[in-house]
């Protein structure tokens, strides 16, 4: 009976501790989803996509693109910030055309004219919200672009040696462990950052071969190796052409975990994990994610330091996911990804109406997508200087948007669905893989911290106050931010402890001046410093050292020909601009009383005019200054108004009343106290000259004038037509090599629609490329091609 009653003790015991060791795995695995979903919710991620109308240009074209911000996860379009950043960088990460452009539901476009003094190189154009300047600039879009200066000779035409050429190796999860096997990806570049084909061994310090290798496909492949304790390795590697590159690989722990994935192509993916750390935590889990959607968080007890998971490929989203080990104190240990070939994209079918137009004639493009779709096209001639642009928005947001570096070739694995291509992408995640975060922040629990708020209503203009006195900044002062013109733009902010302003500004568009000025009748001795509100941070991104292959010389001079007949017969239309669509009142709306000066028989001084004419104010000297005062229903306002001519305060009466009245064409009066942003009114009033340019009255010394530009003013894309013979025979050459381009092409209710454009004299094969998304964040890409002939 006693030995019963043992028994029973130690069962119960037993039952306990498993039952608390549950427990314990329960609220370990609770609290990295409670962690990750903390940080998910704080920290959104925005992509931006930029599709262009080519990939190679000559100075003095234009860049045309169509910018699509999507949310990081879904990539549903996005609606949240409403401006986007576009930069031109050259070889040294030196921006030498920068541009804002407006976003309205996820979606926006714009141009950058290229101007004739720059060099010829390779360049990059990347697109980013100020969102995403509180993450790493590997997160901005990034897209390479070629710019050759006809008028700058390229120097000797060398091809670049592609056989000269660096290689990385990567281990499977993450690190190297001794005594364990692991798969070791590694990936070969050239010169022109292409991939390069290798082969290679692995030699130890003994000089023993322990492995050979060879490239599948864009330098990568991978091979096994099992590293012993106390050995080290290196690799030997052969490319043809040039003299063998040795290599060490990473060293092993001497403890540790690892990784292996096996996709046996039957629906499941295994992933084994490996330990030899003496007394680890019982428990290792596997936490899945595509894109920060979570997918799966999986326990299993380790047996003899091996332990196996198996995942569904179809609990897994479209495009990256990522696999991470967690030990059972929640230390993530090891890491990799895993590719799935999008599913479906949004179907996109187009075709023109014949495969071969003669010059100027009408070239008919019928498309049809879901309903839903916003898309955008550009038609280009192709040849020996112009490629087929390998950026598409399908394989950007399925994939290089989750990975590090450029990717070569990125529509083969989301097109080719074969056993080499599913190898060649494994090969990928293995080499370029990484994360949009960091665990550690994760896990932390702490609060995320952001420097840049996300522009919800237009473009932020932020700067800093400084006490001149005192050199140090101040905080409580409200600052005026007025764009000088005949529609009143007059923005305010009010310093935070740190001297920081932060205008809101709104509809503000265009290159021109500013004045940020304070109330100098009462705060004088403020000096104000706007700063740029584009990234100062780079990815690492390398471009590829720039070169002219003789077989370009004559698609360029083609090329230069055309952009030269362009801006000379057709200038002027190819600076043409939409107006902007922006309310025409104040920043305070419909005026009380609006009073044109024209209307009146007209005063010499301006205080006989405000005296005869204006009667919701009053006009008062006093201690030898004037004052204006506002009457209001209730009576007199108590101070000075708010006075602007052309949107620029004017806090001296005694200005205000030198103003010349001849050239005032119209006061606005609101008579009621006014309240905007942190500033309040005493009623306002608001002059605008004949010319929106001040009249010639200067601007009080103490105000900060500077060349500043909004969001940029869309240019028109200038398609001639050629509908009647009269046209179709001018005598004005046309060598336009792109003929189409279109920001937005909108289905019908039907889903179908139809672009037209017309050929130009340039003879030669044509590509069509027409992508977009739809609402629910499905994107897509299609080419159609045609030739033009005489």
């Amino acid at each position: 009976m006693k030995r019963i009653t043992g028994l029973f003790k130690n069962f119960i015991g037993c039952t306990a501790l498993a039952f608390l060791l549950s427990l314990n795995c329960s609220a370990q695995v609770g609290d990295i989803q409670k962690s990750f979903d903390s940080y998910r919710q704080t920290a959104l991620h925005e992509k931006v996509f930029a599709h262009t109308d080519k990939a190679s240009y000559l100075t003095g074209e234009i860049i045309w693109f169509k910018l699509y911000v999507v949310d990081g996860t879904y990539h549903k379009p996005l609606d949240i910030s409403k401006v986007a950043y576009v930069d031109v960088l050259d070889n040294n990460q030196v921006p030498v055309m920068q541009t804002k452009v407006a976003l309205h539901n996820g979606k926006g476009s714009g141009s950058v004219y290229i101007p004739v003094t720059l060099s010829n190189g390779n360049y990059k154009l990347r697109a980013y919200t100020n969102w995403m300047k509180n993450f790493s600039a590997d997160y901005y879009f990034e897209k390479p672009l070629m710019i050759v200066n006809p008028q700058i000779a390229p120097g000797p035409i060398t091809a670049v040696n592609p056989a000269a050429f660096d290689v990385q190796f990567f281990p499977e999860g993450g690190n190297l462990v001794s005594g364990l096997s692991s798969k070791v990806a590694f990936k070969a570049v050239g010169k022109d950052g292409r991939g390069v084909d290798v082969s290679g061994a692995v030699i130890d310090s003994k000089n023993d071969t322990v492995a050979r290798f060879r490239s599948l496909k864009f330098g990568m492949g991978s091979f096994t190796l099992k590293p012993d304790a106390g050995n080290t390795y290196k690799a030997v590697v052969k490319a043809g052409g040039v003299a063998p590159v040795t290599k060490d690989l990473p060293a092993a722990s001497s403890q540790g975990y690892v990784m292996q994935l096996a996709d046996n192509n039957t629906g499941q993916l295994t992933i084994t994990v490996n330990t030899n750390v003496s007394n680890p935590e019982p428990d290792v889990y596997l936490f899945t994610h595509t894109r920060q959607s979570l997918e799966s968080i999986k326990r299993v007890v380790l047996n003899n330091g091996l332990a196996t998971f198996t995942v569904d490929k179809n609990s897994l989203g479209d495009g990256v996911s990522h696999l991470t080990v967690f030990t059972g104190d929640r230390k993530p240990v090891c890491e990799r990804l895993y590719f799935k070939r999008p599913a479906q994209t949004l179907a996109i079918d187009a075709a023109p109406d014949s495969r071969q137009y003669g010059n100027r004639k009408k070239v008919n493009v019928s498309v049809s997508a879901a309903q839903n779709a916003d898309l955008s096209m550009s038609v280009y001639r192709l040849d020996n200087f112009q490629a087929e642009d390998a950026t598409d928005i399908v394989s950007y947001l399925y994939l290089g948007s989750d990975l590090k570096g450029s990717v070569e070739s990125p529509g083969y694995y989301v097109t080719a669905n074969t056993p080499e291509a599913n190898e060649a992408a494994d090969n990928l995640m293995l080499t370029q893989g990484w994360r949009r975060f960091q665990w550690n922040d994760v896990l932390s629990n702490k609060p995320a911290s952001f420097s840049f708020l996300p522009e919800y209503n237009g473009h932020l203009v932020t700067g800093k106050l400084v006490n001149t006195e005192t050199n140090k900044p101040t905080a409580d002062v409200v600052a005026y931010f007025g764009v000088p013109g005949k529609r009143v733009q007059l923005f305010t902010a009010k310093s935070d402890t740190a001297g920081r302003l932060m205008f809101n500004t709104k509809d503000f568009y265009g290159p021109g001046e500013i004045v940020v000025q304070t109330n100098t009748q009462r705060d004088s001795t403020f000096r104000i410093d706007i700063a740029s509100p584009f990234s100062e941070q780079y990815s690492k991104t390398a471009m590829p050292p720039f070169y002219v292959s003789k077989d370009m010389q004559q698609a360029l001079e083609n090329s230069s020909l055309g952009m030269q007949v362009l801006n000379i017969y057709s200038g002027d239309n190819i600076r043409k601009y939409y107006n902007p669509p922006v309310d025409s009142n104040g920043f305070f709306g419909k005026p009380y009383k609006s009073y044109k000066l024209d209307d009146y028989t007209r005063f010499t001084t301006m205080e006989e005019v405000l005296r005869e004419y204006i009667r919701e104010l009053y006009v008062v000297r006093q201690d030898k200054k004037y004052h204006i005062k506002i009457i209001s229903e209730k009576g007199f306002l108590e101070g000075d108004p708010l006075v602007m001519l052309d949107g620029i305060p004017i806090f001296d009466m005694d200005k205000v009343i030198a103003l010349d009245p001849l050239k005032i064409r119209k006061l606005d009066v609101m008579r009621e106290r006014y309240f905007w942003g942190p500033a309040d009114a005493e009623g306002i009033m608001s002059y605008t000259t004949y010319k929106g340019d001040l009249g010639g009255v200067e601007i009080d010394p103490h105000a900060v004038v500077l060349d500043y530009e909004g969001l940029q003013l869309q240019r028109v894309f200038y398609s001639p037509t050629y509908d009647t013979e009269t046209e179709a025979a001018s005598r004005v050459p046309d060598f336009r090599n792109v003929l189409y381009w279109s920001p937005s092409i909108k289905a019908g209710p039907d889903g179908k629609n139809q672009v037209s454009f017309y050929t130009s004299d340039q003879e030669g094969k044509y590509i069509g490329i027409i992508q977009g998304i739809t609402a629910t964040g499905t994107p897509g890409v299609k080419y159609i091609n045609f030739e033009v002939k005489k």
